[in-house]
């Protein structure tokens, strides 16, 4: 009787909910602005793609397209098996079984309206007007299918009670989420499906917070099986179930029943591959190819900042670094996983999420410095990758529409300590800006020295991480201070 008796509360909240939220207008707010996101979206995919004309391989594009031929075309078995009907070393599968059913659906819909562009070998390379729009038509149809819902979903959650009802603040936090440059940018000018693994994450957090966990882990099951760098969320994830877990009645029945839940989902999606461990083994060799290098190209993170001065790859095995690898993110994750074991609260549960821009979005009310702040270097951190793929003129569109929504005339009812400014300074964040500024004039319109080549994207690099680095400390201070008892907060008001 008692579990009924919650059961119908749950629901008689959710109902009021959603008609408080009806009556607050929130379902025209979100259809306004995402039929905007969606134009801005259909906009941005006009323009170039990675590797458009650049043989013999291509770019990203072409890795989604060949994918999309592999598996209308050849058995689910074959998919990740090299053969001579499968050439792994040409855009062979590396993502989940939940990519490759993506792409059997997305090649099924080309295969349809026009067969060449999928045909297995002859479509190597294909470039046509049709091929492109179908192609830019399955990521714009991801984003409304998977990625939307799941922020209509976290918006009301998120806005649940009268007391959070500014209709301002959910129209700029819709926006923030819909419109953020670079998800637009990746998935619909450079041309990869992050909407999908990042839609399910964001309907992951919107059901643990409603108290949905069963529903939560699931979504997060399909996101972490859909793209395998959503594993870097696992420890908010993992930390924040299982503190609430150890605290309900039952803790070691709570346990296995997510236990059980996990495994089940998972073994829907690898269902083809669970008949043999050599099938298995075949395809986890692909999630993780380390014979890459631990980093490729000029990314913001830990590995390719210190290689300026440290050179991982000469100096270590690729399976040293694997376990180094390994080790340093366990004992960064650390932190926030301990203090969601002790203490498990919905509103610290976001801010332990270690990939920052998809928190710091969802965030975007009540930390707006954090994301302000890390969405520009997010940006800046792109910006190598844009103009390679010539999508300039869409990167600074956006980057523009990113200033007018960040100086939108919103009254934010949740007051913000900018840990940042308290620790560099305003003469220092100001200085960072111009210094940002003046990086992309130099990239458009200078050309390094010959003896270093690369010099202007080791720059950029090495300042997003220390950004990146700084932000991650700023949200790890703050996560563990919000359990600080009272006396401490009103102090700390005080001193403000």
């Amino acid at each position: 009787m008692g579990k009924t008796k919650k059961v119908r509360e749950s629901a008689r909240d959710d109902f009021d909910c959603w008609w408080w939220l009806i009556q607050n207008g929130t379902p025209t707010v979100f259809i306004t602005v995402g039929l905007f996101a969606l134009l801005v979206r259909v906009a941005v995919s006009l323009h170039p793609y990675s590797g458009a004309a650049n043989p013999p391989k291509f770019g990203d594009y072409e890795a989604q397209r060949h994918w999309m031929e592999i598996t209308t075309n050849l058995p689910v078995k074959e998919w990740y098996r090299n053969s001579s009907s499968n050439d792994l070393s040409y855009w062979g599968l590396d993502y989940p079984p939940l990519t490759a059913y993506q792409s059997f659906i997305h090649g099924c819909f080309l295969r349809f309206f026009h067969p060449q562009s999928v045909a297995l070998f002859t479509s190597r390379g294909h470039e046509s007007y049709l091929g492109k729009l179908l192609m830019r038509w399955t990521v714009l149809s991801s984003d409304a299918l998977i990625f939307f819902p799941a922020v209509l979903y976290f918006i009301v959650v998120h806005y649940n009670q009268p007391s959070r009802g500014l209709k301002s603040e959910l129209a700029w936090h819709t926006a923030a989420i819909l419109l953020s440059p670079c998800l637009i940018l990746i998935d619909h000018g450079h041309f990869q499906f992050n909407c999908i693994s990042l839609g399910f994450t964001i309907g992951a957090v919107a059901a643990i917070l409603s108290g949905k966990d069963f529903v939560g882990s699931v979504l997060y099951c399909l996101a972490l099986n859909h793209k395998q760098m959503s594993a870097y969320f696992a420890p908010a994830f993992f930390s924040h179930l299982l503190g609430k877990s150890l605290r309900q009645k039952h803790p070691i029945v709570e346990v296995l029943k997510l236990g059980l839940l996990v495994l089940g989902t998972f073994a829907v999606v690898w269902w083809p591959y669970l008949y043999s461990t050599q099938s298995v083994l075949e395809v986890l060799s692909r999630l993780a190819p380390f014979e890459r290098g631990i980093f490729e190209d000029y990314v913001a993170n830990f590995w390719c900042a210190s290689s300026v001065l440290i050179k991982w790859k000469r100096l270590f095995t690729t399976e040293s670094l694997k376990l180094i690898s390994f080790t340093a993110t366990v004992i960064t994750c650390l932190p926030s996983m301990i203090q969601q074991l002790k203490s498990p609260s919905h509103r610290v549960h976001e801010k332990s999420i270690l990939l920052p821009l998809l928190p710091a979005t969802l965030l975007a009310v009540e930390e707006p410095f954090i994301f302000k702040w890390f969405t520009q270097f997010a940006m800046l951190s792109m910006f190598p990758l844009i103009c390679r793929d010539n999508l300039v003129v869409a990167y600074l569109a956006l980057l523009a529409l990113f200033v007018l929504i960040l100086n939108a005339p919103v009254q934010h009812k949740v007051r913000e300590t900018n840990y940042l400014n308290s620790y560099l300074g305003s003469a220092t964040m100001f200085f960072i800006l111009c210094c940002s500024f003046v990086l992309h004039i130099v990239y458009l319109t200078m050309h390094p020295p010959e003896k270093y080549p690369f010099l202007f994207e080791a720059i950029i690099m090495n300042l997003c991480f220390s950004q990146f680095v700084l932000v991650t400390l700023a949200c790890n201070v703050k996560q563990w201070l919000l359990n600080r008892p009272a006396k401490l907060e009103e102090i700390e008001k005080k001193l403000i």
